[in-house]
């Protein structure tokens, strides 16, 4: 592919929780690189882009973004699934209504999003889907998240088998795995000391920042990832390494 200064110019995204934090950074970085952004988050934000209201664990919500997008910009060419919730709950003392309300965004999210915008990717047989998955669901266990690792768990499982469902219509399905990203919602369970102790554990010796995620997700929502499918792409510093 030829390099280009815009790679994603003409291109059409819908970044969830793309308000702040990892989401916000994605979004403007596909449209640093020409996308135009369509962002949705459940409380009413402020955004550089096309903002939306949604809960995506509402599927009357999701279809009324897709929806939206159409109308504006006649085309989803690329879903970002980025939003998600981590509360930190003992598992002794979980509710099941605890359990349901982070599955119901970290899991049934990504289904409801990935369901709603697929008639328009197969109709032009040309898609981008990148989850948000994390080291916590695909090679970490972190006590009080039980039901956060295995909603992450099951995003991982939801690419692969999505990916190949959807290989046939042109549809390119990938996740993110990140390790500890400096986001505010980090900052809310984890003191300046704690995260700094963390970064001393890390290969790069530093924790991310939601840039890194984002340029990965870039590269992964333009054509120069065209060959890579099911992959869920681990950036964590290479802490899961040692």
């Amino acid at each position: 592919m030829a390099f280009s200064n815009k790679p994603l110019k003409g291109k059409v995204a819908i970044v969830t929780g793309g308000t702040k934090g990892i989401g916000a950074a994605i979004a403007d970085k596909l449209k640093e690189h020409g996308a135009s952004v369509v962002v949705c988050a459940r409380n009413p934000q402020r955004s550089k882009h096309t903002y939306i209201s949604a809960d995506v664990s509402n599927s009357e919500e999701v279809q009324n973004l897709v929806n939206y997008t159409i109308k504006k910009y006649k085309k989803i060419d690329i879903l970002v699934n980025n939003a998600g919730i981590f509360p930190n709950n003992p598992f002794s003392e979980m509710t099941e209504e605890q359990w349901d309300k982070v599955m119901d965004v970290n899991l049934k999210g990504i289904f409801n999003c990935t369901k709603a915008v697929l008639p328009f990717m197969t109709q032009k047989r040309y898609g981008k889907i990148i989850n948000i998955s994390s080291i916590a669901g695909t090679r970490e266990g972190y006590a009080g998240m039980v039901h956060y690792c295995t909603s992450k768990a099951g995003v991982a499982g939801f690419t692969k088998a999505a990916a190949v469902e959807l290989a046939e219509h042109g549809i390119n399905v990938n996740a993110i795995a990140p390790g500890l990203i400096e986001t505010p919602g980090v900052s809310d369970f984890m003191d300046p000391q704690q995260r700094q102790a963390f970064a001393k554990s890390v290969p790069l010796k530093r924790n991310g920042k939601p840039v890194d995620i984002a340029e990965l997700a870039a590269f992964l929502a333009s054509d120069a990832s065209s060959y890579i499918t099911g992959q869920t792409i681990t950036c964590d510093g290479g802490i899961t390494i040692v």
